[in-house]
C-alpha cells in the first residue's frame, strides 16, 4: 500500500500522478484508478497540468509532464549514482539488457536500465511497474520482504515458498518465460549500507541466448555487480 502523509489534497494529487505514470489516461480511467470523485480528479489533473507535472498527448490523455523529468534531474540518489557506475560494465559483460528494480507496494519499479547496442533485447523502460508475481527480480524483492506481503503475493505468483527459500540460500534468482514469453532473467539483491535489501539488479534477454537456466551463466556476475553497488552505497 502507498503511504499517506495525512495531508489530504497532497495525497490525492500524488495518487493522480501515480495513476498517470502507470499509463496515460482520460478522466474516466483516472477516477477508476484513484477512486476520486470526477470533479476532484479533474481539478487536480488540470492543476498538475498547469505546473507541467502532467501533460496531454495527441489523444487528449494525461501523461507525465516535462517538469517531472526536470525535477528528477536535480535529485541526488545514491542508488542511481551507483547504478550509473556499475550497469554499463554489467551490460558489457553479458551483452544483454540490465535493470535495477525497487519494490513499491505490491509492485516493482524499474529505476535504472541499459539496453544492448545490437541484437534482440528485453526492453523495460525506466518507470515501468511490473508485478511481484513473476520474474527473477520479483523473487529477489519478495524473498526479503515481510511475511505478510509474501503471503499476499504468493497467492497469485507463478512460484511458491520453495523458490523464495532457494533464493535466500544461494543469493540470486533466475526465471524463464515467467514475466514474458521467450524472456529469461537473473537477479541478485542490492543491499544498502545497513545490509537491508533495497533493490534487485537484473540481466534479461531472449531465452534463445540466455537459456532456460541463465543463472549457470550469469549469476556470479550479477552477485558481483550487486556487491559493487552495495560498496558504493
Amino acid at each position: 500500500m502507498r503511504q499517506h502523509s495525512g495531508i489530504g489534497v497532497l495525497d490525492k494529487a500524488v495518487s493522480v500522478l501515480y495513476a498517470v505514470v502507470e499509463h496515460p489516461c482520460g478522466l474516466n480511467d483516472l477516477c477508476t484508478r484513484t477512486g476520486l470523485p470526477r470533479a476532484t480528479a479533474h481539478r487536480l489533473a488540470v492543476g498538475l497540468e498547469v505546473h507541467r507535472l502532467l501533460a496531454r498527448d495527441n489523444n487528449g490523455l494525461w501523461r507525465p509532464g516535462p517538469a517531472l523529468a526536470e525535477l528528477a534531474t536535480g535529485a541526488s540518489d545514491p542508488l542511481h549514482e551507483a547504478a550509473a557506475a556499475i550497469l554499463p560494465r554489467l551490460r558489457e559483460i553479458t551483452g544483454e539488457s540490465v535493470q535495477i528494480y525497487c519494490r513499491d507496494g505490491n509492485a516493482r519499479v524499474c529505476v535504472a536500465a541499459l539496453e544492448p547496442t545490437v541484437g534482440l533485447r528485453d526492453t523495460v523502460p525506466i518507470g515501468s511497474r511490473l508485478p511481484l508475481t513473476a520474474g527473477s527480480a520479483a523473487k529477489v524483492l519478495l524473498t526479503w520482504a515481510d511475511s505478510e506481503l509474501q503471503r499476499t503475493i504468493l497467492a497469485d505468483a507463478v512460484f511458491g515458498e520453495r523458490a523464495l527459500a532457494e533464493v535466500r540460500k544461494r543469493g540470486w534468482a533466475q526465471s524463464a518465460a515467467e514475466r514474458a514469453s521467450g524472456v529469461a532473467s537473473v537477479s541478485a539483491p542490492v543491499r544498502d549500507a545497513a545490509g537491508t535489501v533495497i533493490a534487485a539488479v537484473s540481466v534479461s534477454g531472449p531465452i534463445d541466448r540466455m537459456g532456460r537456466r541463465p543463472g549457470a551463466r550469469w549469476a556470479a556476475d550479477l552477485v558481483a555487480a550487486a556487491e559493487a553497488i552495495h560498496k558504493r552505497l
